[in-house]
């Protein structure tokens, strides 16, 4: 198995977010924020957008812990990654160039209407104080998404129900 998508990058997390800014931008963002995190390092980009269903905020988040858990991984099992590109700072790097590329490839499948701007990114939208609403869900243990159902006793019950 090959290593993590740029794994070497050598582009710093900051230029990385500022692509995906301008991405967001030239698509219609009307604002865009970048969050920092304890260590003061990029953790998140904000953005309010118009949508069909008017201006909606998003947060996008890079989860560089499981990046350099990943990578730490692959180096381990001598899977091409140094230790050096296992390292915290090599994360980020490479947390923000996977999340810049995934942006890409979104607003490709926009542009061409294969998908809308809602349905590419609804999991990272704002429904509270920094909480998306693939955050809500999961705390919720996503039962708010089952659908209803009848059983054999006519009864409906949402999936999951006993």
């Amino acid at each position: 198995m090959s290593p993590l998508k740029n794994y070497s990058t050598t582009i710093t997390a900051d230029r990385s977010a500022s692509e995906i800014a301008a991405l967001l931008a030239r698509h219609g963002a009307e604002s865009v924020l970048w969050d920092y995190g304890p260590d003061k390092k990029v953790s998140a980009i904000s953005f309010r957008i118009k949508t069909a269903a008017g201006v909606l905020p998003f947060r996008l988040p890079a989860n560089v812990p499981a990046v350099q858990k990943t990578l730490y991984s692959q180096y381990v099992a001598r899977r091409g990654v140094t230790r050096t590109q296992a390292s915290l700072e090599a994360a980020q790097r490479v947390a923000w160039r996977i999340l810049k590329n995934w942006v890409e490839a979104q607003m490709a499948l926009i542009e061409v209407e294969m998908v809308s701007l809602e349905q590419v990114f609804l999991s990272y939208m704002l429904v509270g104080e920094n909480e998306t609403l693939y955050e809500r869900l999961k705390t919720g243990g996503f039962k708010m998404l089952a659908a209803p159902r009848n059983d054999s006793d006519g009864q409906i019950r949402v999936l999951g129900e006993h």
